[in-house]
């Protein structure tokens, strides 16, 4: 009997693009500091983009899974990715 490696997707971790890594990165880092999650208008400032630029990303991100927010609710982003996946925030 043979035995293989489980090699299925979710034991690789979650999937995200670069640009992507880093607003989760920056949505944990803010979140640490100040102690709640950041507004789209901290996004925009930090990565000095439009907001309709943030907002399709925090969109994206909550379409893929990796953060939960509530519609329409102040500072509701919460990361659904563990720390440890998380790239270095450039």
């Amino acid at each position: 009997m043979s035995q293989t490696l489980d090699e299925s997707p979710a034991a690789a971790g979650p999937r995200f693009t670069q640009t992507q890594g880093q607003y989760l990165a920056f949505i944990y880092a803010y979140s640490r500091i100040f102690k709640r999650p950041p507004a789209e208008a901290d996004m925009r400032r930090h990565f000095e983009v439009t907001a309709p630029t943030v907002h399709q990303m925090v969109l994206t991100l909550e379409k893929a899974g990796l953060i939960t927010r509530v519609p329409g609710a102040a500072r509701s982003i919460q990361l659904l990715v563990p720390p440890e996946a998380l790239p270095i925030l450039r």
